[in-house]
């Protein structure tokens, strides 16, 4: 009898399924946003009742039986059992007043607004997949799984990635008993090194930093700090809080009492004192970024110096920070670097579900390689065709075993072309299935991609997608990046030809495209290249600020025809407006 096993990641924001078989191939791994294209899902369920049963019967045939798996454990912490019982964790208890501070940058109820959220989830996780698997697979056994959430992260960067033996870091804002656990990963097995208790949070901190910036972290625009950052400078009165908010001790991070509330004070005085320009806002950016990089080489190193590994598997919403990323190898003991696909809380569904596979079968080796991050879902040729059909005012051609040099040239030529292929990633970066593309050797592309595509701040930068065997002649320090995970330098004499993805600091956030993992991104890359020289595409994601990704043709359609886009391409069509005549 075959088994599957769905994994849920149920945190209250980035919620995500993964269906997994008894072999541990990945069947299929989506964040929820996509389908419900509402950014980071929050509060919104990971199984999407309507969208279950479909999904089902695309990836799990009968007779089979099921594990249900969740990223956080059903039994809670004492503290959250204790401010539940106190009343904190409903809207009334929110403004209670006269409790104990907790010891963190953020207020009492920021924190307690998110454990009740959090709670409410795990109390709900599953209803919706248990429903529908009565219902299409009403002799099937189900059983049920839970895991510490760390040692979800976990799974899915060591799982998931090309070691045999490394140590693992897991940083984030908070799991059951503080934001950070470490392990030693050896055969196919996770060892529980050390975990950080308490509230001494790197994912809190840089949560404050973006709010002391002028942005939003519910949005999720900590990216915009790391954009933002290179254009500032370090702020030595800032600098002196932070370093007197939090320190490293070993593999602890903590904030130092009674420091941590006359600081959290001084943060929020600074913060009133500044004039909210973005050449301050930049200033902060850099300032928290550059400490936040000083207090993870720390936490990295003691890790290298403790395991003595030199391989690294890195995972937690702290690994989405790229611009550090790029310089774990230059400040630790590490070597290699691997982060997945999707390091974040979305990526826990895939840590649960290889979790209950290994508890069934212990000895079950899982595929091998780098983990395929195309895993999500696809815009079918008929869905294309019908458009062909009743479309008005569109262009519309197929080109089968033509539309990667036509779309080469095109590019060349300078347009912007929205390209989608294939299953969509599972991350938040666009790995050239749901990308927009364009020739990255002119700087105003930049400004014009912001302006009339992404309608957002002239600071974001945009990424370099580059032949993995030209990389190193690009790049400083150069590093394999197949999920856009780290930002490098690129060589002096390489930056006018990649003008439009030079940040200003002269780096890029690179992608390492290779045949293997994407061969028709790989071969519109190459046909790029022997037209203009250039082995690179400026590659961003198919969206605008502040919605996911792209989902289904619509979605597609939705921002081509509200943009500056020129072109479409959705598998083998070339979708052009009637100004392209």
């Amino acid at each position: 009898m075959r088994h599957y096993y769905i994994g849920l990641s149920v945190t209250y924001h980035d919620p995500a399924l993964a269906i997994i078989d008894q072999n541990g191939a990945v069947l299929f791994a989506e964040a929820t946003e996509r389908y419900l294209q509402h950014k980071r899902a929050m509060n919104c369920e990971a199984d999407t009742l309507l969208r279950l049963p479909e999904l089902l019967q695309r990836y799990c045939r009968f007779p089979c039986q099921f594990t249900l798996a969740i990223n956080w454990r059903k039994k809670r912490p004492w503290y959250e059992n204790v401010v539940a019982a106190l009343g904190c964790l409903d809207a009334p208890g929110l403004l209670k007043e006269g409790f104990k501070r907790v010891r963190s940058p953020l207020p009492n109820y920021q924190l307690h607004h998110m454990i009740a959220c959090q709670r409410n989830k795990i109390r709900s996780a599953g209803l919706n997949t248990v429903r529908v698997l009565r219902e299409c697979y009403p002799q099937a056994p189900i059983h049920f799984a839970d895991f510490p959430h760390h040692l979800t992260h976990a799974a899915t960067a060591c799982f998931g990635s090309p070691f045999t033996e490394a140590a693992c870091a897991v940083i984030d804002s908070f799991g059951e008993r503080g934001s950070m656990a470490f392990y030693r990963f050896v055969d196919g097995r996770l060892q529980l090194i050390h975990e950080n208790c308490g509230t001494g949070s790197l994912g809190f901190y840089y949560m404050k930093v973006t709010e002391l910036c002028g942005f939003d972290w519910l949005k999720g625009e900590e990216w915009k700090v790391m954009g933002l950052a290179p254009y500032g400078r370090l702020n030595p009165e800032l600098y002196d809080i932070l370093q007197n908010m939090m320190t490293v001790d070993g593999l602890r991070c903590r904030h130092p009492a009674p420091a941590i509330f006359k600081q959290a004070d001084r943060l929020q005085g600074f913060r009133r004192q500044q004039n909210q320009s973005i050449e301050m806002a930049a200033d902060i950016a850099y300032t928290g970024q550059y400490f936040f990089a000083e207090l993870s080489a720390k936490l990295l190193q003691n890790l290298q110096e403790r395991t003595g590994a030199k391989q690294l598997a890195f995972a937690g919403g702290c690994a989405l920070n790229s611009a550090f990323n790029g310089q774990i190898s230059e400040r630790t003991g590490f070597e290699r670097v691997y982060i997945p696909s999707a390091p974040a809380d979305d990526g826990t569904a895939l840590g649960a579900a290889w979790l209950a596979l290994r508890r069934d079968r212990p000895n079950q080796p899982l595929p091998s390689g780098c983990l395929s991050p195309y895993l999500g879902s696809d815009i079918s040729d008929s869905a294309v065709e019908q458009l062909r059909k009743y479309h008005g005012g569109l262009k519309i051609s197929h080109l089968p075993g033509r539309i990667c040099e036509t779309t080469a040239q095109l590019l060349a030529d300078g347009a912007l072309v929205a390209w989608v292929q294939g299953r969509a990633e599972f991350g938040p970066r666009a790995l050239g299935n749901r990308s927009i593309l364009a020739d990255p050797r002119h700087a105003a592309t930049k400004d014009r991609i912001n302006a009339e595509i992404k309608f957002r701040e002239r600071f974001r930068p945009f990424a370099p997608s580059i032949l993995a065997e030209y990389a190193e002649k690009y790049f400083e320090n150069h590093q394999s990046s197949p999920y856009m995970d780290k930002t490098l330098r690129i060589k002096a004499e390489r930056r006018d030809r990649l003008a439009a993805v030079c940040h200003v600091d002269g780096t890029g956030r690179l992608q390492t495209v290779t045949r293997e993992f994407n061969p028709r991104f790989y071969h519109l890359i190459e046909q790029f290249h022997r037209i203009s020289g250039v082995p690179a595409l400026l590659n961003t994601s198919f969206n605008v600020m502040g919605k996911p990704m792209v989902h289904t043709l619509e979605d597609a359609l939705a921002v081509f025809l509200t943009s500056g886009l020129d072109h479409l391409v959705i598998n083998d069509y070339l979708i052009s407006k009637l100004r392209h005549e």
